[in-house]
């Protein structure tokens, strides 16, 4: 059983790359430390601050961020950040030769109660052209990332990454302090009977979607002639990982709820990180109308629908959509 680093060595990464991907794991062990010990280390709960988002910010969300954001800035790989929790990019060194896009905790409403959670990551390269701070500096699509992955908190800490060459999963072994991988180039299953989506949005969604939804859940006896079976975390990293684990389709479709505000997840740091290590593990990951990956961001904190998961599936539900 080989570690994070014989991997990446293995697949010829870069020295800086490497040694930006130790900070990111380094964080994320902390991170883990943290909620491990949750309410004995008195990190529960919500404070009294809202993010960029409008969202109310939960303490881990604050703690996992500051973590993130001092360890990655005094990294003189890293050129620039950007975390759904700041409102701007913040420049670190300006000949640095990479910058890095993180949620630095997913599925903050499980945090509370032992749910699951998780860091997610994006790294570019950084553009030399351009300020360390100039916002256009994540104006690349998905195409042009170098490193996508996740870290899951859960009974183990799982670290899945791709640089490109196949998704693979690292376990932390705790005793040594070392991410060890644990699966090889993951391969989703074309076909599923699984899905995951937030059912109590249905109201808001076109009616093109709610057909797709419908017939999944017809099941035998509706058009799909087959019975799914639906599955919700309420954190994009424990769903999108359970579809790499077994296969199934994630989605999270646009709505109508607030015409300033169509979609929920964020392109830089959810959508595209997730949509390659998804293609990367032979699924297929797409908004409404096209491929996440090919979609130019216009601004930092753009949203977007995100359907992910088995090809054949997300093919289907595009069907649907076109």
């Amino acid at each position: 059983m080989i570690n994070l680093f014989q991997h990446l060595r293995e697949q010829a990464v870069a020295a800086p790359l490497i040694e930006l991907l130790e900070v990111v794991t380094n964080a994320s062990k902390e991170i883990a430390f943290r909620v491990r010990h949750g309410a004995l280390a008195g990190v529960l709960g919500s404070t009294q601050d809202e993010n960029i988002q409008g969202e109310t910010q939960k303490q881990l969300d604050v703690i996992s961020n500051q973590l993130l954001k001092d360890l990655l800035l005094a990294c003189p790989h890293v050129c620039a950040i950007a975390s759904e929790e700041e409102d701007t990019v913040v420049a670190g060194n300006s000949a640095g030769e990479f910058i890095i896009a993180f949620d630095p905790l997913d599925g903050s409403s499980n945090i509370d109660i032992n749910g699951q959670i998780g860091t997610i990551f994006s790294i570019y390269r950084a553009q030399k052209n351009l300020a360390a701070n100039d916002e256009a500096q994540f104006r690349q699509p998905g195409t042009q990332q170098v490193c996508a992955g996740y870290v899951l908190y859960g009974p183990s800490t799982l670290l899945v990454i791709t640089t490109g060459k196949g998704t693979h999963t690292f376990t932390l072994d705790a005793t040594q302090g070392t991410f060890l991988r644990t699966a090889k180039d993951i391969q989703i299953p074309p076909d599923t009977k699984e899905f995951a989506i937030n059912m109590s949005n249905q109201r808001f969604w076109n009616q093109s979607m709610r057909n797709y939804i419908s017939d999944l859940v017809a099941g035998e006896s509706g058009p799909r002639a087959k019975n799914f079976n639906m599955r919700w975390n309420a954190a994009m990293v424990g769903d999108v990982h359970r579809v790499i684990c077994r296969g199934g389709i994630f989605m999270y479709p646009s709505d109508n709820r607030n015409p300033k505000q169509p979609a929920k997840l964020r392109l830089l740091y959810e959508a595209n990180p997730m949509a390659m290590l998804i293609e990367n593990a032979g699924g297929k990951a797409w908004s409404e109308s096209q491929r996440i990956l090919d979609i130019q961001p216009s601004a930092l904190h753009e949203r977007v629908a995100v359907i992910l998961g088995s090809a054949n599936e997300v093919e289907t539900c595009l069907g649907y959509l076109r």
